[in-house]
């Protein structure tokens, strides 16, 4: 059976992935990051996506505690506030975790070689998103030119690729997308903040919220009044 690796957050974005890795067949390979975020909340609920696919027994929780040691981020030092609201177009948000997406496919690429996977899947998006460098399409292929590059796979004609399949999506096309899959959404988070109700009010939640309503759906998530 052919394989791949899914960057699971425990959010809206890669559980999508999730659908569309089980629907394209492939036998679903986890992996979760515990880099000291804020929002660690997310970690059971990835936990519970992987049990929702029957893939607990393939899932890895790797620890990157140093990202949090780094800081520079509002999702990894409590002393920068989680922004409300909109944040200027222009400037790259304060929730940017500096190379986190460039560090988490070195290392999926690291599981899906040992694993045979052909397939590496992340949930980035360059519509409704947050304006990140790491979400970028150009970046993606240049990553996937590295680990062609860089890996055994690679150089023996085997490198996975990387899949994309939310990156020219609206939040409320990702939305419909998993909804038709039966993506569990009542299993994810997207708040910040970190909160067992979510916040409603950080930029996540307000692109999940808008997503949601724009798809004419109701979020299955508890936030706060």
């Amino acid at each position: 059976m052919k394989k791949a690796v899914i960057i699971l957050s425990g959010g809206l974005d890669s559980t999508t992935c999730m659908g569309y890795a089980k629907e394209q067949g492939y036998e679903l390979y986890p992996i979760t990051f515990d880099y000291g975020q804020r929002h660690r909340i997310e970690l059971e609920n990835a936990r519970k996506v992987a049990a929702f696919y029957g893939a607990e027994g393939r899932h890895k929780v790797v620890q990157l505690g140093f990202l949090k040691e780094f800081g520079g981020s509002a999702l990894t030092d409590e002393s920068i506030a989680v922004p409300e609201g909109a944040e200027a177009e222009d400037e790259i948000p304060v929730t940017y975790v500096p190379a986190r997406n460039l560090l988490f496919l070195s290392i999926a690429a690291s599981y899906a070689e040992v694993n045979g996977a052909e397939a590496l899947y992340i949930g980035v998006n360059a519509m409704d998103y947050s304006g990140y460098p790491d979400c970028r399409p150009e970046f993606i292929s240049k990553v996937e030119e590295v680990i062609a590059l860089g890996t055994k796979a690679g150089v023996e004609g085997k490198s996975m690729s990387i899949e994309t399949p939310l990156l020219l999506l609206t939040k409320a096309d990702i939305i419909r997308e998993g909804t038709r899959m039966e993506v569990p959404y009542e299993l994810t988070t997207s708040c910040y903040n970190g909160k067992a109700e979510a916040c409603r009010t950080c930029d996540s939640c307000r692109l999940r919220l808008k997503g949601f309503a724009e798809a004419g759906l109701q979020d299955p998530i508890a936030y706060e009044e």
